[in-house]
Order: structure tokens, then C-alpha cells, then sequence
């Protein structure tokens, strides 16, 4: 596979090259060696596609997975205590998950809510997430999962990898594609979300 297109929001790609160029090198290696032909074996219902061979989601992320973790790249957990306090979040986000109850608590949450959200691969502080699924997973990556993560002190840059248009043709309806979301994100204006991104479209 190939990246076709590359979208830099907040100086992202800038800043891998210049900090992590290495690693940069490392995943366009990896989407250089997958050959999504193997993949297309999804034979489709719908019907204006009943009956032709699409890429599958489930076999071309597992491809992926494979290759990520063979070079050490590894799924992140990033865990939290929920506070609709905007002062008490501002001041507990940066604490140690133990803290973080007991200093909700000591400030007037009687019952702090755990929470979590996890990312495919991090690595030397970049967050990776494959994304071959439906339009709402890639909005809850870009406006939620890696903002989350980037103000956590997690991560200093997270990059969402998406098929093309041209892919996305030939794969299953419903699939989010790197045209629509980087669109998507251009229309919150220049500085939304505040994390660092480089959205990458891959196709064969």
C-alpha cells in the first residue's frame, strides 16, 4: 500500500519529522509492506455491490496489528476519574489515577465515575489507530481519544490512518474515508481539535 494523502493539522507531521523522523520511516514502512490484494476477500450483500470482492476491514487490520507489534509498537491505556468540574478536571487530568479519586473526593465528588480509553499503538509518545471502521470512530479519535491522551501528558502527537476515497469505493458502505474527515476537521477552523495530528489516506 501506498500513502496518497497526508494532512498536517497543528504542525503534526513538522514536528515527527523533526523529533521522531525514525519512527516516521517505521510506519510508512509498514504501510509500504502490506499488499491489500490478500485482503479483498470480502464477498458483499449490499445491493449494488452483491456479489463483488471488497477489502476487509477485519483482515487488513489485523495485518496491520501485526506488523506494528512486530516492531514494538503497543496498545495504550490511558485511565481516569470523571469530573464535570471544570477546575477540578483542569487540576486532577495531570495526576496519577490514585490521586486523581482522592482528590475529587477531598473537593466535594462524592462518587468520581472511572473511566479509560485506549489507542492502537503508541510509541516514544505518538499514538497510531488504524482506522477501517464507521465515520463515528474516527470522529471519537480525532476530537476525543487523542485530545484526551495529548492533555493526559500521553502523547505529543497522534496520527489517524484512513483509506482514500478510492479505497473506501471498494470496500463495505458505511466505511469513514481520509477526504470527508480531513474535511471534517478543516471546518472546526485551524486550531480545533488542540492536539497535534497528521491524518495519513492509504490505498493500494
Amino acid at each position: 500500500m501506498k500513502i496518497a494523502q497526508k494532512y498536517s493539522h497543528l504542525n503534526g507531521e513538522e514536528y515527527l519529522i523533526v523529533h521522531h523522523n525514525n519512527l516516521y520511516k517505521e510506519i510508512k514502512k509498514i504501510i509500504q509492506s502490506i499488499d491489500a490484494e490478500k485482503f479483498k476477500t470480502k464477498v458483499s450483500k449490499e445491493k449494488t455491490k452483491k456479489g463483488n470482492k471488497l477489502y476487509s476491514p477485519v483482515e487488513l487490520n489485523r495485518e496491520f496489528n501485526k506488523e506494528f507489534q512486530r516492531l514494538n509498537w503497543n496498545e495504550s491505556r490511558y485511565s481516569y476519574y470523571i469530573t464535570l468540574d471544570r477546575t477540578l478536571m483542569e487540576k486532577s487530568i495531570l495526576m496519577p489515577l490514585d490521586k486523581q479519586k482522592k482528590f475529587l473526593e477531598n473537593n466535594g465528588e462524592k462518587s468520581p465515575i472511572y473511566s479509560y480509553n485506549q489507542t492502537d499503538f503508541v510509541k516514544n509518545k505518538i499514538a497510531v489507530e488504524i482506522q477501517f471502521g464507521k465515520y463515528s470512530f474516527v470522529a471519537y479519535d480525532l476530537f476525543v481519544k487523542h485530545m484526551l491522551f495529548y492533555s493526559g501528558g500521553i502523547i505529543n502527537l497522534g496520527i489517524e490512518i484512513l483509506p482514500t476515497k478510492l479505497m473506501q469505493s471498494q470496500m463495505s458502505s458505511g466505511i469513514a474515508y481520509y477526504e470527508g474527515e480531513v474535511y471534517n476537521v478543516m471546518r472546526q477552523g485551524r486550531n480545533s481539535p488542540p492536539v497535534p495530528l497528521l491524518i495519513l489516506g492509504i490505498e493500494p
